[in-house]
Formats: structure tokens, sequence, C-alpha cells
């Protein structure tokens, strides 16, 4: 509510004002002549946003937004068998941030797999951003979700997706890297090929940590161990990493490229070195 800010009021003794009290005489007067005004602020209350949807409620949410042409060029381009309604990804952030806001941690990881298990392209989208998050206390049930999606991963896009969630729960706790290192021997490609995407966030100091620069040493090793590998995904995968690290270690992809880009197709190699002078 606005209201008038009331002037300081200064009473005039039997003697003369000093300087000083002349000065705050005047300063009084023409604040009060100014008729300024201000708002007072009260705390707002939290806003109510309401229960948490059930995946049923959420799916249908989706569903309410599907762009049927839309969704058969997705089909089209992902070329994995399941149900797609065609929604863009900020639309589907909109609504994940939305269901962050109404649900616990426990309720978000429990409507995140229930998302991802409906094989609904956009409600998988959604599950992975129900997930994303910098930081997350305490983060172990959040890691172990995206973690148990691993081995199922088959397209690119939404393992993507779960790889970004997935890094940062990586940079919370870099000893999760010892967990990652197995799906290295997964029969699962694009399981494989995630343990290089969701440890990109260790690319991107110019100034990593003892423990950051540890673990690129390790994922450079794993480059190593993926590099005979003949599947186009996989050698983007590798001259992906190698790319984004090459922007803030160019010496350490200019030495691994010297041992080992002989191993990697022409169009990895490319990638990797597009950033070194």
């Amino acid at each position: 509510m606005a209201r008038k800010r009331r002037s300081r009021v200064i009473v005039a003794e039997d003697r003369p004002m000093t300087e000083e009290e002349a000065q705050l005489a005047a300063e009084a007067a023409a604040y009060a002549a100014s008729d300024a005004e201000y708002t007072q602020y009260a705390e707002a209350e939290e806003e109510d946003l309401g229960p948490p949807p059930s995946v049923e409620e959420a799916i249908a949410t989706l569903e309410s937004c599907a762009d049927a042409e839309r969704a058969e060029s997705a089909a089209a381009y992902h070329k994995v068998e399941r149900r797609y309604l065609g929604i863009t990804v900020p639309l589907i952030e909109d609504m994940a941030r939305l269901w962050r806001a109404q649900c616990t941690l426990e309720e978000r990881v429990a409507l995140a797999e229930g998302l991802w298990r409906s094989e609904v392209h956009e409600a998988m989208v959604a599950a992975t951003k129900l997930l994303t998050q910098a930081r997350i206390r305490p983060d172990d049930a959040v890691w172990e979700t995206i973690a148990g999606w691993a081995p199922g991963f088959n397209g690119w896009a939404v393992a993507d997706h779960a790889c970004n969630a997935g890094g940062r729960r990586l940079i919370a706790a870099p000893e999760r890297l010892d967990q990652v290192e197995v799906w290295l021997q997964n029969s699962n490609m694009w399981t494989r090929r995630a343990a290089l995407v969701i440890t990109l966030p260790f690319t991107k100091s110019n100034n990593p940590s003892e423990e950051e620069q540890a673990a690129r040493t390790r994922v450079l090793g794993w480059c190593e161990t993926l590099a005979p590998e003949r599947e186009w995904f996989i050698q983007k995968a590798i001259g992906w990493w190698l790319r984004e690290l090459s922007k803030h270690d160019a010496a350490a992809v200019r030495n691994w490229l010297a041992q080992h880009g002989e191993r990697l197709k022409p169009f990895a190699r490319k990638e990797a070195a597009k950033h070194l002078k």
C-alpha cells in the first residue's frame, strides 16, 4: 500500500541553529515539499502451486500440447520406436519447472521414473528435466535413477538429456565415475557412448581442480579404450569430448591425438581438432 513518507520534524529552540542543524532542516523541508511516495512491502506469502501431478496427469498435460505434424517429423528424425507428441523442448522445460516446484524431491524422483517408463518421447525428456539441477541435497536417489536408465538407452536424443542431468551429479560427487566406468563394458553401444557424454562437464574448466584434472585424465583413457570401435556414434562422442576439452586444455588434446589419433575415423579426428591451431 502506497503512502506518503512523513518528513522529519525539527523543533526550533531559543537559539540559532548550528550549521549542521540548518542543513538537516533544509533537507527535511525539501523532502516534504517533493511529495515523494514510497511503497511499503509486506513479505509475500509463498504461492500455493497445488499438489504435484500424477504420471497420468503429467502425460495428459503433455498430450494437450501435441502437434501431429511435428510428431511425425520427430519420429522420422529420431528413428526410435516410441510414441512422439511433437512438443518443443523449451515447452517441456516450462512444464517440468512447474512440476519441480510442486514436488518434494522424493515426489520428483517418482514422477521422473514414471514418465521415463511411459516410452513417450516427450515424457522421457520431461523426466530428465525434473532431475536437471545443479544443487540437490541429498542426491543419491537422483543419481541412482539416472544411472539406472543408462543400460536401456536406445538413441542419442533422450540419452543426452539424461546425461545432461547426470553430469551435474558427477560434478557433485566425482567418485561416481567408478560406476560410469563399468558402462564401457556394456553390450549396449548407447550405454558405452553415454560414459563420454555424461562426463562432458569435466572438460569445461580453464582452471580444473586436482579432482577434475584426475577425471579428465581418466576419461581420456576411456576415449583410448573406445577409439577402436567403428560405430559412428562412438567415434562422434570421442571427437565431441576431445573438441570440448581442447577449448580449455589444447595441449592435452594435441598429446592424445599424437598418440591415438590414427585410431579414430577421419571425421572424428577432424572434430577433435576443430579448435586447435
